[in-house]
């Protein structure tokens, strides 16, 4: 028997809706609760209603974690503004825990006085115990600090779905719709998407399409019909310039900037994988864009992958491989041949916590000494990496310009929390893309000599197999200069390992100005890589509300580092880097620069919040050069 949809009942509002400029709300639960799901849907009907949003998905490190225990507690925070913003808050405003290992692992970290929602049919003696409570948090006034709001759900959505003919499992399944109805009813959210995203996902089941569409309207209707929740809150759209807009994860946005830099470049892109956490997407990702002459390949391991994206750098191909941090210490001496080789090459390394298998679903910083000198040789690569989940696009388009233009792998760095994180993101114009020039060489053979290089930017000719007359040499052993032959000469050694470091360094001379925000001079310079930009911009913002001057920049380029950085940090007093690991980026400033700079190091899977920043930016704008040169944020535990 089919399940009736159940309407919202007419009743009058008790309160008018309470208008809030932000809103940082976070769900927990056990993977099988659809956490993720949830938290998708409700990042959709934010962008809809016009909102600015970012993201934190937060996965359970273990594969099937028992249920109900602390490590198998997913998560997913939202913050949707009507302003623009670029983290998903220090601190939910909104806990929603769906039992009680997601109540133990979350609450330490909402807002005093927030909202708390929990299922309280979770609750019982099994789940307490095997979340480690003596007693019911509920009950023993450990909760007393916030607004507690105790639902059934589990009990209300299988009332809700008592005909649908399903089992008690699959109805149990659906209890993260009847919640999502709850949040869509508080929030004052549209849920016209979600309701066409269900009539699309089940649309080969139509028990499971009523179900689910049945336990979202039911939970708003029970929201709306409830004393429980006479306050809704509503976040006005923010003011973004016009143009098309997609909500859009950090890995998706990657994969669309390297099909576009195929596509500018006038030549097919190819792309190796091996399955790792969390660069997995990017495979699954380009496999859809065929019709754009996309080939990727699954491979059986880290090397094979890398080897046949160097195979197919040999072929004529833009050829990308990715990974995460343990796999790039197995595609190291791949890379080191497509350096000696000299073929475009572009490897992503998608970081994560370390070392070992560490982390593997939390975001990290600490690959960066690994990409920037774990070869065996003198053998520098160029070294890029991503800050936003929309720059992940325009920065794995530059990654495949600059390995065209200068005929070298190049290594773009992203983490965990850019690829899963979502934003609103701006189509960008094709007609605006810069120019991808090659190469490949055409024509007439005559005079062709492999290693003849451009004068500006020392990059070889790139002929690819089965051209008649261009026929060379290639592989790791030394090659002589011009002609590519095998070379044991010491001094041809010398000038062509001094050959390979300056390409890369040249790289240099076309690299924009350095932007400052902020004064070009004065008592502190923040400088930040990677996704710590929403962060330090958060903090950056609260300094300045609070009249304090701090400037800022943040690096794309980190191999080659800008022309012009050692001017700007001499112009500054004092030199801050917060980072995800034990202070890389700040070892490889003070080594280039000889200066000292102020780490502000963060190691525990998470993002920086914006208030750890601000924190250092005070104790660094009031101590000046006295301030610790390495200091850790502490545990939100001790």
């Amino acid at each position: 028997m089919s399940p009736q949809i159940v309407e919202a009942p007419k009743v009058p509002q008790k309160h008018q809706a309470q208008k809030t400029d932000r809103v940082v709300v976070r769900l927990a639960g056990d993977s099988g609760d659809g956490i993720q799901l949830s938290g998708s849907q409700l990042s959709t009907s934010s962008a809809i209603a016009g909102n600015d949003l970012s993201t934190l998905p937060d996965f359970p490190a273990e594969i099937r974690a028992p249920a109900g225990t602390l490590p198998g507690v997913s998560g997913f925070q939202i913050s949707f503004s009507n302003y623009d913003i670029h983290t998903p808050g220090d601190q939910p405003d909104a806990l929603i825990a769906f039992n009680p290992a997601a109540l133990k692992v979350n609450i330490d970290e909402l807002k005093l006085g927030g909202l708390l929602i929990v299922n309280t049919d979770a609750f019982n003696a099994k789940n307490l115990q095997k979340a480690g409570y003596a007693r019911n948090p509920l009950e023993d006034g450990s909760v007393d600090a916030y607004r507690v709001i105790q639902v059934p759900i589990t009990d209300l959505n299988r009332k809700a779905l008592a005909t649908s003919g399903l089992g008690t499992r699959a109805i149990d399944r659906s209890k993260n719709f009847f919640t999502l109805g709850i949040l869509y009813h508080i929030y004052n959210r549209p849920d016209d998407a979600t309701l066409r995203w269900i009539d699309k996902q089940f649309a080969k089941d139509e028990q499971l399409r009523l179900a689910n569409l049945t336990a979202l309207k039911a939970g708003r209707a029970y929201a709306e019909a409830s004393e429980l929740f006479q306050s809704t809150y509503e976040v006005e759209p923010a003011p973004f310039p016009p143009g098309d807009y997609r909500s859009m994860m950090g890995n998706s946005a990657l994969c669309l900037g390297l099909v576009a830099a195929s596509i500018k470049a006038n030549i097919p892109l190819f792309y190796a994988g091996y399955p790792i956490t969390p660069a997995s997407p990017i495979l699954h990702e380009l496999a859809r864009y065929r019709e754009y002459g996309v080939v990727t390949l699954q491979a059986e391991d880290e090397i094979a992958a890398v080897s046949a994206a160097l195979g197919a750098a040999f072929g004529g191909a833009l050829s990308v491989t990715g990974t995460s941090g343990p796999g790039i210490a197995l595609k190291t001496e791949a890379m080191g041949l497509g350096l000696m080789t000299e073929l475009p090459m572009v490897v992503i390394d998608v970081q994560r916590g370390g070392p070992s298998t560490g982390l593997p679903t939390k975001p990290e910083q600490a690959d960066l000494l690994q990409v920037m000198f774990g070869r065996h040789g003198e053998s520098p690569l160029p070294v890029i990496s991503c800050s936003t989940t929309g720059d992940c696009f325009e920065t794995a388009f530059e990654a495949c310009r600059i390995a065209l233009k200068y005929m070298v792998p190049v290594i773009l760095m992203t983490d965990g929390y850019l690829a899963n994180a979502s934003e609103p993101w701006k189509l960008p114009s094709v007609a605006d893309l810069p120019d991808v020039t090659t190469r490949l060489v055409t024509g007439n053979s005559a005079g062709f000599q492999p290693y003849q290089r451009d004068p500006k930017t020392l990059a070889r000719l790139w002929a690819v197999p089965g051209m008649a007359g261009f026929e060379h040499r290639i592989g790791g052993l030394e090659k002589e200069d011009v002609t590519g032959n095998v070379s044991y000469d010491p001094l041809n050694h010398e000038k062509m390992v001094r050959l390979r470091a300056e390409k890369v360094e040249r790289i240099a001379d076309e690299l924009p100005p350095t932007a400052i925000d902020g004064d070009p001079s004065g008592d502190l310079l923040v400088i930040g890589w990677g996704s710590t930009r929403g962060a330090i911009m958060g903090a950056i913002r609260r300094k300045r509300e609070e009249g304090k001057k701090v400037s800022w920049i943040h690096l794309r380029y980190i191999n080659p580092f800008p022309r012009d950085l050692g001017d700007i940090m001499k112009r500054f007093k004092s030199v801050l880097v917060p980072e995800l690991n034990m202070g890389q980026l700040a070892l490889l400033l003070r080594a280039k620069y000889v200066r000292n700079v102020v780490s502000l190091n963060k190691v525990q899977g998470r993002p920086f919040k914006a208030s750890e920043i601000a924190e250092k930016i005070d104790e660094a704008l009031k101590m000046g050069k006295s301030v610790n040169v390495n200091e850790s944020v502490r545990s939100q535990r001790g």
